[in-house]
């Protein structure tokens, strides 16, 4: 079994974690349909803002999922000051179907210094809005919720002006995980709900279950309420892998029964050979249908289109939803 190599910060000792190969990413995956439609041909970024912010992260080690997830929208986010930043690692303890990233065990591992590092580089970047991801973790007590807390209030106190969306894993449906993020003084709470219902356990790894992301999002939902908190809840879906229309509008009843605000759709794409084929291209007009259903029914915004990701122009979507 390959082994990575992770480095304690604070004792600076190496220690080796077993990580699953096929199936899983240990570089960037190579496209494997090149036979897209011109709909989802994105231009490369380009242009001087974007030059001097990927100047910035390669220099300050930042990990985004912007460049790592080869998003076709890097440089429109970025020149509107947006980037998504993966914190506690880069090996997920699950093996999701669509997902490119390393799956293994990481132990444990936690960088101390990671909450003032992510602080630092988001002033430095001129960040005005940042979208916080992570593996998941579930070899975490708290499933990395502590860590999410901790790098959300170090934002805070060096930028307070910054905007800050903590796209979570589910916590196993731990409520008291749910509860550290909502406390940190995050402007948005997102879990991705990722497919439909019926699809779940093929697309996705089988401890992230449906309900259990309702769940999560539900709690989310009610814990601001009740206290009063500013914080919107965001989910995304992903289409292409084999849904149908009435089954998107089933999931979008379900998300809207568990408080969610906000709702991004955006076409799958198969990051590698081994991950689950596309069953179809959705046609922008399609996209265009399903954003007009999600407000009919009461979403507060929906972003849809081929190329939209869930932290796609995050920043405007919180500003068009405050403005709802």
């Amino acid at each position: 079994m390959k082994k990575l190599t992770l480095t304690d910060p604070e004792t600076g000792q190496a220690r080796e974690v077993p990580v699953i190969e096929g199936g899983v990413k240990t570089q960037r995956p190579e496209p494997v349909d090149r036979n897209r439609p011109d709909w989802l041909k994105a231009p490369l970024p380009t242009g001087g803002s974007y030059a001097r912010l990927k100047g910035l992260v390669q220099e300050l080690e930042l990990h985004t999922v912007c460049q790592e997830a080869r998003c076709p929208n890097v440089g429109e986010c970025w020149v509107h000051g947006t980037a998504t930043i993966m914190i506690l690692g880069k090996i997920c303890t699950r093996a999701c179907k669509f997902c490119a990233v390393t799956t293994g065990n990481p132990a444990g591992w936690v960088d101390p210094r990671e909450p003032e590092h992510v602080a630092r580089a988001v002033a430095e970047l001129g960040l005005q809005y940042v979208v916080l991801t992570s593996v998941d973790r579930d070899d975490l007590p708290d499933g990395g919720a502590g860590q999410f807390a901790a790098v959300i209030r170090a934002i805070k106190e060096r930028t307070p002006s910054v905007r800050v969306e903590a796209l979570t894993p589910d916590f196993q449906g731990d409520e008291s995980a749910v509860r550290t993020v909502m406390e940190s003084g995050l402007d948005v709470f997102a879990h991705n709900l990722e497919t439909v219902r019926r699809l779940t356990p093929q697309v996705r790894d089988p401890r992230a279950r449906y309900d259990q992301s309702l769940a999560v999002l539900d709690y989310a939902g009610r814990y601001a309420r009740e206290r009063g908190l500013q914080v919107l809840t965001k989910s995304s879906l992903m289409v292409g892998l084999g849904e149908r229309d009435t089954e998107i509008h089933e999931a979008m009843d379900d998300l809207l029964a568990a408080g969610v605000g906000i709702l991004t759709i955006g076409q799958y794409l198969r990051p590698t050979r081994h991950h689950l084929p596309v069953e179809r291209y959705v046609s922008p007009e399609e996209f265009a249908a399903y954003r007009h259903t999600g407000l009919k029914k009461g979403f507060v915004e929906v972003f849809s289109g081929p190329l939209v990701r869930s932290s796609f122009r995050a920043e405007r979507v919180f500003k068009e939803a405050q403005n709802s």
